[in-house]
């Protein structure tokens, strides 16, 4: 069993700390849609993280804007964008190439806590072609 972690390029407190092997918090907070993931991994965590997590993947906004909405359309589930970081780094042509060989995958899918009013990204867009042929 592999154990990927996935979060905001905007926020990369989690793959900066795993690349250079101690605790990297963000300096600021990080802008990001994903609002659940915007604090820094803390010291509790870290350790956790380093000795059992084997790679970390970041997704960009628009990556997780596209994942979020994919499995709204698809799955019918109302997921926030946090839950959508996961979804978009499976997706993500980085993990096709490190992981061709994975066959199963769990991704958790956390969150119903979506303000419709404030989903203002969401638009009527031309899908990316890489997700047109995805079935979940």
């Amino acid at each position: 069993v592999k154990v990927y972690a996935a979060e905001p390029l905007n926020a990369d407190d989690c793959y900066q700390s795993k690349l250079k092997g101690e605790l990297m918090p963000n300096l600021y907070p990080p802008e990001t849609i994903a609002d659940g993931v915007k604090s820094s991994i803390g010291w509790n965590t870290w350790p956790i993280i380093r000795d059992l997590v084997d790679d970390v993947f970041t997704v960009t906004e628009d990556e997780i804007k596209h994942a979020t909405q994919l499995v709204w359309e698809r799955m019918k589930l109302l997921i926030e964008p946090t839950a959508g970081v996961g979804v978009a780094a499976v997706l993500s042509q980085h993990f096709q190439t490190v992981s061709p060989e994975v066959k199963n995958i769990c991704i958790v899918l956390s969150g119903g806590n979506v303000d419709l009013t404030s989903v203002t990204w969401v638009k009527q867009a031309e899908r990316s072609a890489s997700y047109q042929s995805v079935s979940v």
